[in-house]
């Protein structure tokens, strides 16, 4: 297929889901992929290398990095390479290094980024959702806020309130590169991951939602979780998460949303509620989407192994066979 005739994909997201998302298309050379990744995690490392050199948020770009990468197997390798704990530098990965030196060496955060994926033959574009530094937080319904995404993950607890919004601080605006990407697109595709730490945090930047409201030829999608996560999406069910989304995107741009069928074992789904106080996502009743404007999509999507996860093939058959179908 000729470049001109390729399929424009653009994904929306961070984290890990990112990760199963874009390693299950990165291999259908009729896509044109980009990835829009958002800024706004403040852990571990993550938050020395914002404050010391006062750069963006590196960790999920590496994850971008490392799924597109045509050597992605020996990339996530380096990209994971801790030194000895003896060493001073063990606390950072060899990817935060790099990135540290590289920003250092081009004095811009896009260039570097531009650099490193020719230097690991990253296939597609990764995509900063925005160029400036902010801070994600929370309002729970009981009022209390919750400053900074680190803090979302360890302070909530059973006894928290749910949230009620989330904001970031200060506002910032789009990447002119994510909005241009998202005006091309035929196809967006909202990954699944932490909803309000991964996913909402994307659609808080100013200029996304708009610019994804104003592509009427695209087919924006949803992809929900598996499971849920404890105190952010406790008891969740597929219209919960979707609701949450419409909430920050506007209503009436969604066009699909996929749900998994596929089983998980009474075993492993007792394993997840012990151990993670998590549970599986589903579609409790078709009722709540009758009068949807978008159109739900069940399917097997699950790879059940010693965990719970996507399944890169089976993501990868149902987008082809929705783009085939509804794009091409």
């Amino acid at each position: 297929m000729n470049t001109s005739e390729k399929i424009n994909v653009t994904t929306i997201g961070w984290g890990n889901g990112s990760y199963w998302l874009l390693s299950s298309i990165r291999d259908n050379d009729d896509y044109n992929i980009s990835a829009i990744i958002s800024m706004s995690d403040s852990g571990g490392s993550t938050w020395v290398l914002r404050e010391e050199f006062w750069i963006l948020p590196p960790w999920d770009v590496r994850r971008a990095v490392m799924a597109l990468s045509r050597e992605h197997e020996v990339v996530k390798d380096l990209f994971n390479y801790r030194y000895d704990k003896e060493c001073s530098v063990w606390w950072h990965s060899l990817w935060n290094l790099i990135i540290t030196a590289m920003t250092d060496i081009t004095g811009n955060f896009d260039k570097w980024l531009k650099q490193v994926c020719r230097m690991f033959k990253v296939r597609g574009k990764v995509i900063p959702v925005t160029l400036s530094l902010s801070h994600l937080n929370v309002k729970l319904e009981d009022g209390t806020k919750v400053e900074w995404e680190t803090n979302i993950d360890l302070k909530l607890n059973e006894k928290s309130s749910p949230i009620k919004k989330a904001y970031l601080t200060p506002e910032v605006c789009a990447n002119p590169k994510a909005i241009k990407a998202i005006e091309k697109s035929d196809v967006i595709i909202i990954s699944f991951g932490d909803l309000y730490t991964s996913i909402v945090p994307n659609l808080l930047v100013k200029g996304i939602k708009e610019a994804i409201a104003a592509n009427k030829k695209a087919k924006v999608i949803f992809f929900c979780n598996l499971m849920t996560k404890p105190w952010e999406t406790t008891d969740f069910e597929a219209i919960d998460f979707v609701n949450v989304i419409e909430k920050y995107l506007w209503k009436d741009i969604l066009d699909f949303v996929i749900v998994n069928n596929g089983y998980i074992s009474d075993k492993m789904a007792e394993k997840y509620k012990s151990l993670e106080k998590k549970k599986p996502v589903k579609v409790k009743s078709h009722k709540y989407f009758k009068s949807k404007s978008y159109k739900v999509i069940e399917a097997d999507l699950l790879h059940e192994n010693t965990c719970v996860r996507h399944s890169y093939d089976k993501i990868s058959k149902v987008l082809d066979k929705l783009i085939s179908k509804h794009v091409k």
